[in-house]
């Protein structure tokens, strides 16, 4: 889980003379007293020039409270404690080191092994197993890059030396990774949840259909490229195969069922629900399995310690600017630029699709959030979308943006895996865009989708 963030977002992605026009540009906005614009450009200037995401949030606000003079400066030590001063925000480390117990303690190879039983007689077999081993690991991790690194070694392996195209195999681990945080448990959700003032519950419920509808479109992609290019069935299926991988991969099969099944019952609330992953991770790889050695499992905290700092740096750090931004009433101005289709929620929901998609090619998932959603979750709450719904629709694009470039974390993560050039993943991972766009498509103008399952238990 280390490799699923980092503190500095990208290389200096702008010539010199670009930098510095943009940097002046800031400078002629602070001295003309446009101090609202002077945020946004110092801000998006800092990003290109590839500073740290919670410093550029942090650094372009605290500029402009010392500009502006409107607020002491300490406001902002202020607003950023009390940003992560959180309940929910409790569940991200644990939902974390859970996940990283998971890759570390033997599971994801029980997982694959169960899965490869049960769906390796069809044709394309592998590939199927692929996006079935990511359903289930999802209930688990609840983040895309986690799912990529842990079982994306043993899949992408597998499919190689099963013959198949190492483009289809790398294209499909991508596309599959993209379940992970759309099923709950779901990192982004969390910070969603936090930033938009919703039920992380619901959020967590939200996505399960449309997940598994995502894994279902992909799977019809994976038919139709097996039949076109010959692939065969990697295995014939046999019950007494399938009953023994069930049996060894079932205690690991039973988290996602403690996790989920825990909160929809009501048992315990998301933040307890990750706490109770954690202690069960312990429980398998501690006295089950066997596999976590106190070395790993020292390493495993200090990866987990160093990926909950810098979410909770980026959240303290977009606190502030979500408070600056409603202060100044920023949002309303966004939501009267809609003008005319304020009120059409499938225009709304279009042009949002759009903006979350352009947006989800060049900034990492949790900065995305952080600052999209106080600037359009307005918008969408006046066009009549549900914060939970518009929740779902908002990490699905972000979860796409995974595998496009020039970000496209999920696609340098298995570039490192496979060791692939990053262009022939790229290539391998363009087929299967289709379907995960037209499970947007389904859940953004279907709403039923999302909130079926929310309405029935919460509502």
């Amino acid at each position: 889980m280390s490799s699923t963030l980092s503190l500095r977002h990208g290389r200096f992605m702008v010539p010199p003379v670009v930098a510095i026009l943009a940097v002046a540009f800031c400078v002629v906005l602070a001295l003309q007293g446009q101090y609202i614009g002077f945020l946004f450009a110092t801000l998006f200037t800092l990003l290109v020039m590839g500073v740290p995401i919670a410093i550029c949030l942090a650094g372009s606000c605290l500029l402009y409270v010392y500009l502006s003079g409107q607020v002491p400066d300490i406001i902002v030590a202020h607003r950023m404690i009390n940003g992560v001063d959180s309940f929910p925000l409790l569940a991200i480390p644990f939902f974390i080191l859970a996940g990283n117990l998971m890759n570390n303690g033997g599971i994801t190879n029980r997982i694959f092994d169960f899965a490869l039983a049960l769906m390796g007689w069809m044709r394309g077999g592998l590939g199927h197993v692929n996006v079935g081993a990511s359903i289930v690991f999802s209930g688990m991790s609840g983040a895309a890059v986690a799912d990529a690194g842990g079982l994306g070694t043993i899949e992408i392996k597998a499919m190689r030396d099963a013959g198949y195209d190492q483009e289809f195999a790398v294209g499909i681990t991508a596309a599959s990774s993209t379940i992970g945080p759309i099923i709950p448990p779901s990192l982004p959700m969390v910070i969603y949840g936090v930033m938009a003032g919703a039920s992380v519950g619901q959020l967590f419920v939200a996505g399960l259909v449309p997940g598994l509808l995502m894994g279902v479109v992909l799977m019809v992609m994976i038919a139709v490229l097996a039949r076109r290019r010959g692939y065969q069935r990697d295995t014939t299926f046999a019950l007494k195969t399938l009953r023994i991988t069930f049996a060894r991969a079932f205690l690991s099969l039973l988290t996602p069922v403690i996790i989920v099944g825990g909160i929809i019952t009501g048992m315990f609330t998301p933040t307890e629900a990750a706490i109770a992953a954690v202690v069960y991770a312990l429980f398998l790889g501690t006295v089950v399995y066997r596999t976590l050695t106190w070395r790993r499992l020292v390493q495993v905290s200090m990866e987990t310690i160093e990926t909950t700092a810098i979410i909770l740096m980026i959240v303290a750090g977009a606190s502030i600017f979500a408070w600056i931004l409603t202060s100044n009433q920023v949002t309303q101005q966004v939501v009267a630029l809609f003008g005319p289709i304020a009120d059409n929620p499938v225009a709304v929901l279009l042009l949002i699709n759009l903006v979350l998609i352009i947006v989800g090619c060049f900034m990492e998932t949790i900065a995305a959030i952080t600052i999209l959603v106080p600037v359009l979750l307005p918008v969408a709450v006046n066009a009549g979308i549900d914060p939970v719904h518009f929740g779902v629709i908002m990490v699905l694009n972000l979860m796409i943006g995974l595998l496009t470039p020039p970000v496209g974390m999920v696609i340098y993560v298995l570039s490192r895996v496979s060791n692939i050039p990053f262009e022939r993943c790229m290539r391998g991972t363009l087929p299967f865009l289709v379907p995960l766009f037209l499970a947007l498509l389904l859940v953004t103008f279907i709403p039923a989708l999302s909130m079926w399952l929310p309405t029935l238990i919460y509502r």
